[in-house]
């Protein structure tokens, strides 16, 4: 059975949280300086903290981030700061009340262990009401975007080699391995060629 709405026009905060943390990917609500104001349990999960230690912190020093420790003022302040997608975007989210949603490589360490992250992010502005707030999701998608770096082709049929040794097309071979699809045309060598 379905929950049903509170009758008020108002989510109370229990059915807010419910929702938030009901949803799959991490979730944090966050200010113009990239503070978590809330975080849902996804979120939790993704940063290794508990949600009290998350609050109030910017989102490079909870996610990781390799340069939140660039500088001692932490996230948002280093030289690297001023590059960050996750921030711009979220500055520009604030003032221009857009929407944002763009692939990002985060550089962040883990057990003393540095590698890269894939992510979807999606920054949205939430309704003003007196303090301009954000939603920023960060879905993983390190797996799904990660190709082996050498890849077999034939030389004569340009088909590609699986790692179970099958031979694909290449347009077949990305779109499994990569969500890539292909659309054909001509190159200018080509067509003069093909069209004389």
């Amino acid at each position: 059975m379905l929950p049903t709405l509170p009758p008020s026009t108002e989510l109370n905060d229990s059915f807010y949280r419910t929702i938030l943390d009901t949803i799959p990917i991490p979730v944090f609500v966050i200010d113009h300086d990239v503070q978590i104001r809330d975080l849902n349990a996804s979120a939790v999960n993704l940063i290794g903290i508990d949600k009290n230690s998350a609050y109030r912190r910017r989102g490079g020093d909870v996610l990781h981030c390799l340069h939140a420790t660039d500088v001692p003022d932490g996230c948002g302040r280093g030289p690297a700061c001023r590059e960050c997608d996750i921030r711009n975007s979220v500055t520009k989210c604030l003032e221009e009340r857009t929407i944002t949603r763009k692939r990002v490589n985060l550089q962040v360490r883990r057990d003393e262990k540095h590698f890269d992250m894939q992510v979807l992010m999606t920054v949205s502005p939430l309704p003003d009401n007196g303090e301009r707030l954000a939603l920023l999701v960060i879905e993983d998608i390190t797996e799904i975007n990660a190709l082996p770096s050498l890849v077999t082709m034939c030389t004569k049929c340009k088909k590609v080699r699986d790692g179970q040794q099958h031979w694909k097309s290449m347009d077949d071979y990305f779109h499994e391995h990569a969500g890539v699809d292909f659309s054909h045309g001509l190159c200018p060598v080509c067509i003069k060629e093909v069209y004389p």
